[in-house]
């Protein structure tokens, strides 16, 4: 399922790999690329200007030549088409596409805006979260509270017919979010929908909107889901949080299916809610090893099991890896994804941003992620959530 319509598909070499993080997802969703990806959301790194710690980026990609070069060749590229009176964009994409740096990514000054936006927790869309139905349908699964589409009246259920005259059936999911999405707050976009026999369509005011990244149900005094789509900003004191709140005695189901990702930063902080501490991954940056730890402080006894999926992507395999590693918690699921480079920003002449890989990020035990993935230690592929209350039940933490 996208997320709400959140992340717009990234351009050029990424163009197929929507930043839906997000993106919808997210990436809101989501994964988007990152998206924040949520329509898909892929993890992202931060604006240009942010701290280099904040702005590392977990995910796959392969650099055939130094991370540097590739920077200087790609920004050369940007600037002699800027000179020239051509898209120094389009130029940067296909300096990357030549780079073999599988997930490089260039985006303009306006895509970057709503990447970042998205990783702030913000996006501006209509509050939509939608998926693809078995006929080529496009249906609504969610509608955010208080948003444009819930003050127009739509409801989960409902079918997205088109978006400004635009035929969404049939049509890949990620291309109604980023349609939905548009460029500014304020603006309107028309949408076509049914219910039933019933066809009508609606003008909404697209608004600034939060992703919503954690959520928290109880299953039983016994049992918490802390559900992550994303790693947003703050989305790391969030799960702490909920850890804190949770019943005395009750066991945590931390869900990271279907989470492509996000700050690097906001996972370590996430592990932080179930660690005293210590190491939660290491990584490269142009060759120069660096590590992650987890604050003190973490709840290192109540009864954890992670479920996670193929769509548990970088920043949440980085999460799971530390856990599973450390002996914190039981995994549940199907493999991960399998992304875990290193991603910072490169600022391009005419204002667009180059994200190329720089290095690779390594588990406390020392796997790497790439490819591979992370195998659980439960291998469900249906009714995964039901067996991780089993287990969670077998751990002492439900009912």
């Amino acid at each position: 399922m996208l997320g709400p319509d959140l992340c717009p598909r990234p351009r050029g070499v990424r163009r197929g790999a929507a930043l839906a993080l997000v993106f919808v997802t997210v990436l809101a969703t989501a994964a988007a690329t990152n998206c924040l990806p949520g329509a898909e959301r892929e993890p992202v790194a931060l604006p240009a200007g942010a701290s280099a710690a904040q702005g590392v980026d977990a995910r796959q990609g392969h650099t055939t030549r130094g991370g540097d070069r590739t920077a200087e060749d790609v920004a050369r590229a940007a600037a002699e088409a800027e000179a020239d009176g051509k898209s120094g964009t389009r130029a940067a994409e296909e300096a990357v596409g030549r780079s073999g740096d599988r997930w490089g990514a260039v985006y303009d000054k306006a895509e970057y805006e709503q990447y970042a936006d998205a990783l702030e927790g913000r996006y501006t869309g209509v509050g939509l979260w939608l998926a693809l139905t078995g006929d080529g349908r496009t249906q609504v699964t969610r509608v955010e509270a208080g948003g444009p589409a819930a003050r127009a009246g739509i409801e989960p259920g409902d079918f997205l017919h088109s978006v400004d005259q635009w035929s969404a059936d049939g049509r890949p999911v990620t291309d109604a979010v980023a349609r939905l999405r548009g460029d500014a707050a304020g603006s309107k976009v028309v949408v076509g929908l049914s219910r039933g026999s019933r066809s009508w369509t609606r003008t909404l005011d697209r608004a600034v909107l939060g992703t919503h990244d954690v959520s928290v149900t109880d299953l039983s005094a016994k049992a918490v889901v802390i559900k992550v789509a994303a790693f947003s900003k703050g989305s790391g004191a969030l799960v702490r949080d909920a850890v804190r709140r949770a019943p005395k005695g009750a066991g945590i189901l931390l869900d990271l299916r279907g989470n492509s990702g996000g700050l690097v930063t906001e996972a370590t902080a996430a592990a932080s809610a179930f660690l005293d501490g210590g190491l939660v991954a290491t990584y490269d940056v142009h060759g120069r090893q660096r590590a992650l730890y987890a604050q003190g402080g973490g709840d290192g006894a109540r009864p954890l099991v992670v479920l996670i999926d193929g769509g548990t992507m970088s920043a949440a395999e980085l999460l799971t890896g530390a856990l599973q590693d450390r002996g914190r918690a039981v995994t549940v699921g199907s493999r991960t994804f399998g992304k875990g480079s290193v991603q910072m920003p490169t600022g391009l002449p005419g204002g667009s941003v180059a994200e190329l890989t720089v290095g690779h990020y390594r588990t406390p035990a020392g796997h790497g992620l790439d490819g591979s993935g992370i195998t659980p230690d439960l291998p469900v592929t249906e009714h995964a959530l039901e067996h991780a209350e089993t287990v969670l039940s077998g751990l002492g933490g439900a009912t």
